[in-house]
């Protein structure tokens, strides 16, 4: 029982950490993506702006 509940936590460690490197690195590009900057200026100022 101890071994398959070690293999099962080395598993999850291993891949989890891929998964959360992974998710990481989209939200890296998607923020940073120079396509996008426009929209991030305009939702920058949405509390600034009087109706």
């Amino acid at each position: 029982m101890a071994e398959t509940y070690m293999a099962l936590a080395s598993f999850a460690q291993t891949w989890g950490l891929v998964y959360f490197v992974a998710m990481f690195l989209v939200v890296l590009v998607y923020a940073l993506n120079p396509r996008r900057q426009q929209q991030f200026d305009e939702a920058a100022r949405l509390p600034l702006k009087e109706d």
